[in-house]
């Protein structure tokens, strides 16, 4: 009888080992749920030139409207960036928008082109002079000048990709970051 015993023991074990192997992989094997996409209230740390500008990013025509009407809370080295979907003339105002800003305008290729001064609840519209550009940064007024950030430095677009992917957005759908494969 021992022996019987002792197979059946054995036998026992093997079978714990086993379920305990799948109820293992099991547990394991469960799908990974993917985070949410950041929105326009997140920050992405993306480069001017050699300077490191903390921005948040107006995708959709609802954001860029938004812009930063009301907005108190923008700090040194803050911003929010306009991407277009395709290059243009830019045209900003600061109807509700009590911040003094500056704007940068960039075309498709990252370059810093012009920059102007925004003033509080100033409803007349700012104009670029250039009618190819893509890109609109908003910093706080003398921003640019204090981060020593001038026209010809160059927009990080490979992070600007990224964190648009972070959005959920996709960059190849807009002409200028489109990337060639």
């Amino acid at each position: 009888m021992k022996n019987a015993n002792l197979v059946s023991r054995e036998m026992l074990l093997v079978v714990i080992s086993v379920l305990g192997l799948m109820t293992g992989g099991c547990a394991k094997s469960e799908p990974e749920v993917a985070a949410p996409p950041k929105t326009v209230k997140d920050w992405f740390d993306i480069s001017v030139g050699d300077q490191v500008v903390s921005m948040q990013l107006a995708l959709s025509s609802d954001e860029m409207q938004q812009g930063l009407m009301g907005r108190r809370d923008l700090q040194q080295a803050q911003g929010m960036l306009f991407v277009y979907p395709y290059p243009t003339v830019m045209g900003f105002w600061m109807s509700n928008t009590p911040t003094a800003l500056d704007i940068g305008f960039f075309t498709p290729d990252g370059v810093l082109r012009e920059i102007y001064p925004l003033h509080p609840f100033d409803e007349r519209t700012v104009r670029s002079k250039r009618d190819d550009l893509m890109f609109a940064l908003e910093v706080l007024q003398g921003g640019f000048a204090e981060m020593g950030i001038k026209p010809g430095a160059q927009l990080d677009l490979d992070a600007l990709r990224a964190a648009m992917v972070e959005r959920g957005y996709e960059p190849n759908s807009y002409r200028g970051l489109a990337q060639v494969e």
